[in-house]
């Protein structure tokens, strides 16, 4: 196969980077999710005694000094330790020395939904209960969205492009499908990508529990996100963060990189309707679908593997199920499908890194890791949802799906690599 398609640059995978409540590395992420394992236990980085979902998947063993200088973790909101952690990993797993490159020709895109909640709470609670002039002095430079793609930015080195996007639950795979583009333009050489979340706090648990989208399976913890079962009463909130190396195909066979897989396509729609709840006919969703299998030229029968959004609400898991209907039609029931969340729960703008990870690794371990709780059959989700133990499979094209609050969707396709 040629190192260009299409008059295109080819974009590949040469390192990833997580940090997760099933483990701080992508191997310990991805060992747990072939296990089955749940990260979700009780809420501890809030109070939650007041609210009706008191559980969460926290990524409890993160100590950020552990890869920041304390004096500057101090000046970032949790959810830039993550990105910056993750994306050391994910740097050192690619083997790109910044010393030997043009730091220009790399860049940082990164997304999330909502910057640095529980730190911009612990500041409000100070403008009210002590004034103004005793909040933080670092108070923007550690709640704005933008300021985990600028935190990689410094930590690696990487002084290209550089840019966020915030499309709530989409944002991490807008986020990778832009960083492929700007490499396939000619933008940057290589680009450190995906996504991260540090959003609980009292603030961000109120906002979802008036809307009741959240479980309140509180004695079970690790059986509450149950994406695609009849008995799912709402997602479980979580954090981390999910880096990726993306860089052009020929130069990273070059500098002897150790290609993982091909980034081929990226897709987005926006529903343009309800600005909270998923299209009832899955139209745009499954638009957003073919857009991603148009661009990497691909079809509905080579896809192996659907890494659903599948966040454990009764109206996402159905409208998702729809979409797939819609786009694949008879085949749907043959192609296997599986949601992370059913482990880690939903961690917003970071669910569709955390899950890019997941599709890489499927395709480099070819088992496909399994939907959790999946014990009552709904008619309204009858597809093949891998229920609870992993699967082995030949896995060559995988289709990652995120949709967003907003009527946002961001759909990815990873391909085994082939020279």
């Amino acid at each position: 196969m040629k190192q260009t398609e299409n008059g295109r640059r080819r974009v590949v995978v040469t390192g990833l980077g997580a940090i997760t409540p099933l483990g701080l590395s992508a191997d310990a992420f991805w060992s747990n999710l072939v296990a089955g394992v749940s990260g979700i236990g009780p809420m501890t980085l809030c109070d939650p005694t007041d609210y009706p979902c008191r559980i969460a998947g926290q990524a409890d063993d993160f100590e950020p000094t552990d890869f920041i200088d304390r004096r500057e973790a101090r000046r970032m909101a949790r959810f830039s330790q993550m990105a910056v952690a993750a994306a050391l990993q994910a740097v050192a797993d690619s083997g790109l020395d910044m010393e030997q490159e043009d730091p220009y020709r790399v860049g940082v895109l990164l997304g999330n939904g909502n910057g640095g909640f529980p730190t911009l709470e612990e500041n409000c609670r100070i403008l009210a209960d002590r004034g103004g002039m005793r909040m933080s002095p670092f108070f923007f430079p550690m709640v704005l969205p933008n300021m985990a793609a600028a935190n990689v930015s410094q930590y690696v080195g990487a002084r290209g492009y550089n840019s966020t996007v915030t499309t709530a639950c989409a944002a991490s795979n807008n986020a990778i499908g832009e960083a492929l583009m700007a490499i396939r333009h000619g933008v940057a050489d290589a680009m450190v990508t995906g996504g991260t979340e540090a959003g609980i706090s009292q603030l961000g648990l109120a906002g979802f529990a008036v809307m009741r989208a959240l479980s309140t399976r509180n004695d079970e913890p690790h059986r509450a996100s149950r994406p695609f079962d009849a008995e799912r009463d709402g997602f479980v909130p979580a954090e981390g963060a999910g880096i990726l190396v993306l860089e052009e195909s020929e130069r990273a066979r070059t500098r002897g990189a150790n290609i993982i897989c091909e980034l081929v396509g990226f897709g987005a729609t926006s529903d343009a309707g309800h600005l909270v709840q998923p299209q009832e006919t899955g139209e745009s969703a499954a638009k957003a679908m073919q857009g991603a299998l148009d661009d990497a030229g691909l079809g509905t029968g080579d896809v192996d593997y659907i890494n659903a959004h599948g966040t454990s609400t009764p109206m996402n898991d159905a409208a998702e199920t729809v979409a797939i209907k819609r786009l694949f039609g008879d085949a749907a029931y043959k192609v296997p499908i599986s949601s992370t969340k059913g482990m880690i729960g939903h961690s917003l703008g970071a669910s569709g890194a955390l899950e890019a990870v997941a599709c890489v690794k499927t395709i480099m371990d070819q088992r496909i890791h399994p939907t959790v709780n999946q014990e009552s059959p709904d008619p309204d989700c009858d597809l093949d949802y891998v229920p609870n133990e992993s699967r082995a499979a030949d896995v060559g094209v995988v289709l990652s799906n995120a949709f967003g609050f907003g009527g946002q969707n961001a759909c990815l396709v990873f391909r085994r690599w082939e020279k």
